[in-house]
């Protein structure tokens, strides 16, 4: 480079607070190669950029530094101003003067001179600048959505709506998650199954979305555009090609004791079932751990029944393979398990709140009656018990689940619904509704339904005689409480599934050190993560309530379609390359790539003859991290746009 332009953003006061943005603009018109430094209060503004693109036409440049923000908050909007101008936008650098100095930094006098030196060292890594360009990769315009709760279905609906392709897997027997659990929804107490069911239906039918329940990914292989799915279609010993869903088999099974998953262990099912009435696909699974014939070689009632011969025990897992261009991960949430709490007793009466969910709905296992699971009998109290494992590091749990205010006033509603003479209590440490019509819904549950609320943790849950004691302090008023109600409600904290991380490995995606799935930027890139094409929707990433889950699946929809709306993605450049002169094929570099974006080649003579074996980068797949970089003993990977080369010029221009 021999013609390079600074440009220092004062970044209103940001920088020029702590930095002397004049006198580091004349300290840089010094620097070897610079000729033309200057500051400007908003660099990033368009009359700012088009001090940029003037300069690169006027003083013909050849080389740009901007001493500005972090190069995540606009690097890509100086790079497109160079291009415009007819420079390669990576011919332009990022110094980073706000994070990396002025905003740690006080003292003027210690500022300026680091904000010149980190100037410095820009200048002479862009003087080894070479001219780079986009990698074209095709796109398969196919999408993958792993989930089929209400923000899968919601993100398959969206991607089947613009035209595409999608592959939706759910590894329950049938769609709607959670949400198909719940009586009501806050804060308009609409039918849950109402509002879910035709979202489902249209999800079975829609001519663009092939459905696979009772399944689950297995590996994923490749990268944005290019994704290779390995799906396992666990058998359910039905066709499902003969089966119409008339009931018979279920009716008659002997095994009818078997607690189901679906009633939270409150309600029973048989060996073959389907989860709850309004399942989609609505055809039944054979639960291979407690069916007779599958076990023992006994019974085969099913088969008998059937009308349509649709039972076949011989059935065996299908293993599919799906090439697709983009995936929405909607995975989902747990709740934390009850026999955590101690304090709380472990006793039948003491629900979650999906449990307790489904001793409201019409469809549960009590039909909608409101009985302890110990002895049947109404009950006539219930105590609501707030922040039961969130916002409680001692439970290793230390954030607000967000929700639980909400479902636990709705749920307080709803008891009032049923049990008119009953009384709800909840004790809560601050009611947090946060959302449209929310702090209304809540007032109106102390107001009208005359939930009372008590400020304070519970310390203990015990039983005596035929009532629950729950023993707390007001701290309100100061003074101790202690109740006796029928049944207690814990409002669990929400926690990302079990054993999801696995899938998350596959799929090569961060997440957090609960499990809950990491965004790639909290504002700028809410819906992405650190692996391009991948996307997320739903409570996979954070607990959310059911707008906000919808709302976020459409934003991820979205992106597909983005991404699907041209042939070819145009990749950024900046990956690693093999020096295959000394590359001496010893695997160091495959086994330390986390994109599995090297492998070995064999590099042969014209008569076909074997040489040796060198490492080969498939640029669609790398992200450029430079861990190849730092393992390999011949210094044969160097990486586009921070060579070895670059980074020496740096210590140097240090020194």
């Amino acid at each position: 480079m021999a013609r390079i332009g600074v440009f220092i953003c004062h970044c209103g006061e940001n920088i020029s607070r702590t930095v002397d943005v004049v006198k580091a603009a004349q300290e840089a018109s010094g620097f070897r190669g610079v000729v033309h430094s200057i500051d400007y209060k908003y660099m990033c503004s368009s009359p700012g950029q088009a001090l940029i693109k003037q300069a690169i036409k006027e003083k013909n440049l050849d080389g740009v530094i901007v001493a500005a923000c972090s190069p995540k908050m606009h690097e890509p909007t100086f790079r497109r101003a160079c291009s415009e101008a007819g420079l390669n936008p990576y011919l332009c650098e990022i110094a980073n003067i706000r994070e990396q100095c002025s905003w740690v930094h006080e003292d003027k006098t210690v500022a300026t001179p680091k904000a010149v030196d980190l100037m410095h060292t820009m200048v002479e890594k862009t003087r080894k600048d070479t001219d780079l360009y986009h990698i074209k990769v095709p796109i398969t315009k196919k999408a993958l959505v792993i989930g089929g709760g209400i923000a899968g279905i919601q993100a398959a609906l969206d991607i089947a709506e613009g035209g595409q392709k999608v592959i939706l897997v759910e590894k329950e027997p049938s769609i709607g998650g959670h949400m198909a659990q719940l009586s009501e929804t806050f804060p308009t107490l609409d039918c849950s199954q109402c509002i879910l069911t035709p979202k489902m239906v249209d999800t079975a039918r829609h001519k663009n979305i092939k459905l696979y329940t009772w399944s689950e990914v297995i590996d994923v292989k490749g990268y944005i555009g290019n994704f290779e799915v390995t799906i396992r279609k666990n058998s359910r010993y039905v066709r499902e090609d003969l089966c119409t869903g008339c009931g018979m088999c279920w009716l008659k099974c002997p095994q009818k004791k078997i607690p189901s998953k679906f009633e939270t262990g409150l309600g029973m099912r048989t060996a073959i079932y389907v989860p709850f009435p309004q399942a989609v696909p609505n055809i039944p699974v054979i639960d291979k751990t407690t069916c007779l014939k599958l076990l023992k070689d006994r019974c085969g009632v099913c088969e008998k029944v059937c009308p349509t011969g649709a039972i076949d025990y011989s059935m065996k897992d299908e293993i599919i393979t799906e090439k697709v261009g983009a995936i929405v991960v909607a995975t989902g949430y747990d709740l934390i398990s009850c026999g955590l709490y101690g304090e709380y007793g472990g006793y039948k009466d003491v629900l979650d709140g999906l449990q307790f969910e489904r001793l409201l709905s019409a469809s549960g296992p009590t039909a909608g009656e409101v009985k302890r699971p110990s002895d049947g009998k109404t009950v006539e109290s219930v105590a609501f018990i707030q922040c039961a494992g969130s916002r409680d590091p001692s439970k290793g749990i230390s954030y607000c689940s967000k929700i639980c205010c909400m479902y636990t006033a709705k749920q307080a509603m709803l008891y009032k619904h049923k049990v008119h003479h009953g009384q709800a209590y909840v004790f809560y440490i601050d009611i947090r509704a946060g959302g449209k019509g929310y702090e209304e819904f809540v007032l109106k549950g102390i107001e009208q339904e005359g939930t009372i609320y008590l400020r304070g943790r519970v310390a203990r849950v015990f039983r005596k005689q035929d009532k629950l004691i729950v023993r707390g302090m007001d701290t309100l008023s100061g003074k101790k409480i202690e109740l006796a109600v029928d049944l207690v409600v814990l409002a669990s904290a929400m926690v990302p599934n079990k054993d999801i991380t696995n899938l998350y490995q596959k799929l090569s995606v961060s997440y957090d050190r609960y499990g809950w799935l990491s965004e790639s930027h909290p504002k700028l890139k809410p819906v992405e993560t650190s692996n391009a094409g991948i996307f997320l929707a739903g409570a996979c990433q954070f607990p959310k309530d059911i707008p906000e889950s919808v709302a976020q699946a459409g934003g991820a929809a979205s992106k597909v379609l983005g991404l699907f709306s041209q042939d070819e993605l145009a990749k950024e450049p900046l990956v690693a390359k093999i020096n295959t002169l000394v590359c001496n094929g010893c695997n160091m570099c495959v086994q330390a790539c986390p994109y599995q974006a090297i492998e070995l080649k064999d590099l042969k003579d014209k008569q076909g003859k074997l040489i040796r074996r060198i490492a080969e980068v498939n640029p669609g797949l790398c992200a450029g991290c430079g861990v190849c970089v730092t393992v390999c003993p011949s210094h044969a990977p160097d990486l586009a746009g921070t060579t070895e080369e670059q980074l020496y010029q740096e210590i140097v221009a240090l020194g």
